[in-house]
């Protein structure tokens, strides 16, 4: 049996802002930016409820990735020219850092920009330090349901920001070579959503069952499939959107609210 933590606390995370021009986070958005079609927005809660999961950070600058099959170049509107990327600043965030940080802190800034040993992968950073409740991890994984730019996709990592007190970032992997790739400050870049921690336990892996075979399902199975797939197919006049309809009513009765668009 697995222990469940207690209820979410009143704060679950704190984003601290360091590149001072980084763009906020943002509520994520049950209609993934209004690309969802409209369809799948008013009936297709499974789809509403994972694109509304978490929130999404930006990059901080509008910049451009080339790659060679070898080696990474990097350039933005300051630095028109291409130069191979290895470790780098965000521009003029050293000396920012420093005229804030304490004593022993200084020169330990946090680069924007970093090209890992293996070919392609890059590390780029939100400008932002996170911070949850004890207890919580976060999941930084690519943007729900909203379509990837062409040329390159993010990997996934849980971090412990109950534990680490350091720069939400994320890595990508350069998809095509020879061709500049504009990353843009106005579009999420990664999506962050919080676990409980005893989420990722071992006992919660090792909690399944497998039933296999349709001759094993009980009554009770039989008539959950009724109610889930043969009542609604079979009626005259079908309702669109009878799950849809139902989970928001059962959380809202829950506290949680809709999962409409955030404020931006």
């Amino acid at each position: 049996m697995v222990e469940v933590n207690p209820p979410i606390p009143e704060k679950l995370i704190s984003f601290y802002r360091f590149i001072p021009t980084a763009r906020k986070p943002i509520r994520a958005d049950a209609s993934a930016g209004g690309t969802i079609p409209t369809r799948s927005f008013r009936y297709c809660e499974p789809i509403r409820t994972a694109s509304s999961f978490g929130w999404y950070m930006f990059p901080p600058m509008d910049f451009g990735l080339l790659w060679d099959g070898s080696d990474v170049l990097w350039s933005h509107a300051g630095q028109p020219e291409w130069k191979p990327l290895a470790r780098q600043h965000f521009p003029n965030f050293s000396k920012y850092f420093d005229e804030r940080a304490p004593a022993d802190c200084k020169g330990y800034a946090v680069p924007f920009l970093g090209s890992m040993p293996e070919p392609g992968i890059v590390n780029i950073w939100s400008g932002w330090v996170a911070r949850s409740a004890p207890g919580w991890n976060v999941l930084v994984r690519p943007v729900a349901n909203l379509p990837q730019p062409g040329g390159w996709e993010n990997y996934e990592g849980v971090v412990e920001t109950d534990r680490w007190f350091g720069p939400l970032f994320v890595n990508i992997r350069l998809r095509r070579t020879g061709i500049p790739i504009l990353v843009k400050r106005e579009l999420p870049l990664f999506q962050v959503q919080p676990l409980p921690r005893w989420l990722l336990s071992d006992k919660v892996y090792n909690s399944f069952d497998i039933v296999p075979s349709m001759d094993d399902l009980t009554e009770a199975d039989w008539q959950a499939y009724r109610e889930t797939v043969v009542i609604p197919q079979s009626a005259a006049n079908r309702k669109l959107g009878d799950y849809a309809a139902r989970t928001r009513k059962r959380r809202k009765g829950d506290g949680g609210g809709d999962t409409g668009a955030p404020e931006k």
